[in-house]
């Protein structure tokens, strides 16, 4: 059974003293996800935030739908000057993502804090 997505932003600062957006994702990503990921990321204001991290820590599955939306909102971003970094996925996402190309939209880590260390 799916479980609903559900998103969070939370405000982080690198060491490096730059500011950076997460967004978190909790859930299956899939095509009901609309709201909670594009939605989510359309809420951010395109002239402070620059960095945008996605945690996809607590998500056990996203489907190819979900990846799809996942590209769309990169792109977004991409189109906008900001720079789109991910952590927390699982191994088998890892190797989804960087098959369908997300990797050249986005750097993928392991954690929040490689993530932000890199930042």
């Amino acid at each position: 059974m799916q479980t609903e997505t559900k998103s969070r932003i939370d405000q982080l600062v690198s060491p490096a003293g730059n500011p950076v957006t997460v967004l978190r994702f909790e859930g299956d990503i899939s095509s009901t996800s609309r709201e909670a990921v594009i939605g989510t990321y359309q809420g951010l204001s395109k002239e402070t935030v620059k960095v945008v991290l996605l945690d996809f820590t607590k998500v056990d599955y996203i489907n190819s739908s979900g990846i799809a939306l996942v590209i769309q909102m990169m792109m977004e971003a991409a189109n906008s000057g900001q720079k789109v970094h991910a952590f927390g996925l699982s191994a088998h996402f890892q190797k989804v993502f960087t098959m369908v190309g997300i990797t050249k939209y986005a750097h993928l880590f392991a954690d929040q804090t490689a993530a932000l260390a890199a930042l």
